[in-house]
């Protein structure tokens, strides 16, 4: 019994935005027609180091393939020459149980996650929108703007950050993908005066006021994913149309967890999820005033079907090593 094993180096070769924009939009389709097995995250909590393990599973029904992802968050890690987020897949045969696949899943999840912002961004946007705003400079914030760039054509985006520098490494980093110049800005108001606002960040408090959003905006809301994390005033989910990826995710840990949990908001106030608009079972945007947010809480469909791209292609190319089990 073999396994093919997968360094980041390996998966980082075989990977790019376009391609997995593609089995990731098929995946939010095949959950919006109810042909997968998602159960929600498991999380452990490690309070004495502000961090976190989550456990996903899931098996797409439609295409036969199945696995799970092991993916921490700590956001203290940077100051110990870590990444913030680990994450580590497996790919499973559904007909044996038998492992096929280990792999670095860490580069994978920044793919996925900014596959989706820019799937959400093709269905819920505005069709006209020039102007991106970035709150977080992180990995999550290139993913983001690069899968944004594949749906659009920005005339400028803006960005700010905790620190100046990290927004001035960001701008040279994106220079060569994004086919506009990044514009530093001091205040988070100033990014808001934009078509499409991504935010990235582990707030647990909201830093984007309701007042900053004008009408026709849509926000992919992507740094709250556990619970107790919250980057929008909640006053502007109630002037929106809240589209989550998973609503089951969702009420526990994504942006609509503490308003939800504070009664600000309830279920009532969730229009859908994401795979549903796209397949047509809900409306997406109605008018060009709508204020639109996707809710990101990060899905394992995301990862089981990024992981299995990556795996045909390295198969094809020879790459990674075989492993004995047993």
């Amino acid at each position: 019994m073999e396994v093919l094993w997968l360094a980041q180096e390996e998966v980082k070769s075989v990977m790019d935005m376009h391609s997995d924009m593609q089995v990731v939009e098929r995946a939010f389709r095949q959950h919006g027609l109810g042909k997968v097995q998602m159960p929600p995250k498991s999380y452990l909590y490690y309070t004495a180091y502000n961090g976190d393990l989550r456990t996903m599973p899931a098996y797409l029904e439609e295409e036969d393939i199945t696995g799970v992802k092991i993916v921490n968050v700590h956001p203290g890690n940077p100051t110990r020459n870590l990444p913030t987020v680990m994450a580590l897949i497996i790919l499973i045969s559904p007909e044996t149980g038998a492992p096929v696949a280990i792999m670095d899943g860490t580069y994978l999840t920044d793919i996925r996650t900014g596959a989706a912002g820019g799937i959400a961004a093709k269905y819920l946007a505005r069709k006209d929108s020039k102007v991106i705003g970035l709150v977080g400079a992180g990995n999550q914030a290139r993913t983001q703007l690069e899968s944004l760039c594949e749906v659009y054509e920005p005339e400028s985006v803006r960005i700010t950050s905790r620190t100046k520098e990290s927004c001035e490494q960001f701008i040279r980093d994106m220079a060569d993908i994004v086919p506009c110049e990044i514009h530093y800005e001091k205040s988070i108001e100033k990014v808001c005066d934009c078509d499409i606002l991504v935010t990235t960040t582990p707030s647990r408090k909201p830093i984007v006021k309701a007042s900053w959003i004008k009408e026709g905006t849509h926000i992919n809301a992507i740094g709250a994913d556990a619970v107790g994390k919250e980057e929008l005033d909640p006053e502007i989910l109630l002037r929106a149309k809240v589209i989550v990826d998973d609503m089951i995710q969702a009420l526990h840990s994504g942006e609509v967890n503490v308003p939800l949990s504070k009664h600000y908001i309830s279920e009532n106030d969730i229009h859908a999820q994401l795979g549903e608009v796209m397949v047509g079972l809900k409306p997406g945007r109605t008018s060009e005033e709508e204020i639109t947010i996707f809710d990101s809480t990060g899905l394992a469909i995301q990862d089981v079907a990024t992981a299995h791209l990556v795996y045909e292609r390295a198969v094809r190319e020879g790459l990674g090593r075989q492993v004995r089990m047993f």
